[in-house]
């Protein structure tokens, strides 16, 4: 029976969950999920080392494979994540006694996850005229530290691939004056030569817009737990989050649906269903795009483990065609 350790290393948090693979198919999750902070850890090995610095469902020599979604792009089994001081390699999976191992976008890990277990707690935001998954390319973008995206399609071998995309790095399409009047004082006070989608739909974004509308500069954890008294923080930015939706689904025509994940709105399920967010989603400029997106299922993932299923699903998938 297989044994894949799954992972989603994140630029505040590490998660770690522990499968195998039973004969009769799927995934089964032994234990609990594993959190470590990521900040505490020296280098990639170390971190490693140190989940296994304490018993676990099965040692690392027992693994198979170690699947880890990181916040970051992929080349030659390295990334250099923008929110982690140390890279991550897998020359360093030895120090923690693992043989084996894979990398993949976190996103890329989300996207997977939509067709895992995992989504079925999502919340419905717009049911669409198909089931969420069915009829084409899924679309995932979420925001948290960073703003992730990914699309999910069917690789034409009876498996899936996952597309992953550096989307948060794009310029953001500001509309109307009070917007863009809020772009350059937001491009002037972080120093960035453009406002991109990591620096405005974040949680570090909701922090600086809300600072914007009313002048209170709060942590992110802060705004998120007084959003009820902040009603137009919460329209700006679910304007803000749909209009990225949109953006994705329309740049990689996801006909299967949209996913909105990520711990901003996991967290603060406000800040996508107000009103304000499929008020932008459905916006186009012509009629038929606007009938398009109004029949895209689009759903809300609150687990935010969603990422470590996606790995371990990633990881049977290249067990099953060794």
């Amino acid at each position: 029976m297989p044994h894949i350790l799954a992972a989603d290393i994140g630029g505040t948090s590490s998660r770690f969950g522990f499968f195998d693979a039973p004969s009769g198919g799927g995934l089964r999750l032994q234990g609990e999920i594993v959190r470590l902070r990521t900040g505490e850890a020296a280098s990639f090995g170390g971190l490693l080392a140190r989940l296994f610095a304490e018993p676990r469902p099965f040692a690392a020599a027992a693994c198979d494979l170690a699947a880890l979604a990181v916040p970051g792009p992929v080349q030659d089994g390295v990334c250099v994540a923008p929110n982690i001081r140390w890279r991550i390699d897998l020359a360093e999976l030895g120090q923690a006694g693992l043989a084996r191992g894979a990398l993949l976008n976190d996103f890329a890990a989300q996207a997977f996850a939509c067709r895992s277990g995992a989504l079925a707690g999502a919340v419905v935001l717009q049911r669409g005229r198909r089931p969420f998954g069915v009829g084409g390319v899924v679309a995932v973008v979420g925001a948290g530290t960073g703003l992730g995206h990914c699309a999910l399609t069917p690789d034409g071998r009876g498996g899936l691939l996952a597309v992953p995309s550096e989307g948060g790095h794009m310029a953001f399409p500001f509309v109307g004056d009070a917007e863009h009047a809020y772009g350059e004082q937001l491009r002037r006070a972080a120093g960035i030569p453009y406002c991109h989608g990591d620096a405005v739909v974040t949680g570090s974004g909701l922090a600086r817009l809300h600072e914007h509308l009313t002048g209170e500069a709060l942590t992110p954890a802060e705004v998120g737990a007084r959003l009820e008294r902040s009603p137009r923080t919460v329209e700006w930015f679910a304007r803000f989050y749909g209009r990225v939706a949109r953006n994705y689904a329309l740049a990689v025509m996801a006909l299967g649906g949209v996913c909105i994940s990520g711990g901003v709105a996991a967290r603060n399920p406000v800040l996508v269903q107000h009103p304000a967010f499929l008020a932008e989603f459905r916006s186009a400029p012509s009629a038929g795009h606007a009938e398009l997106l109004a029949g895209l299922p689009v759903v809300l993932n609150r687990d935010e483990d969603f990422g470590v299923h996606g790995a371990a699903l990633f990881g049977m998938q290249l067990l099953e065609r060794d």
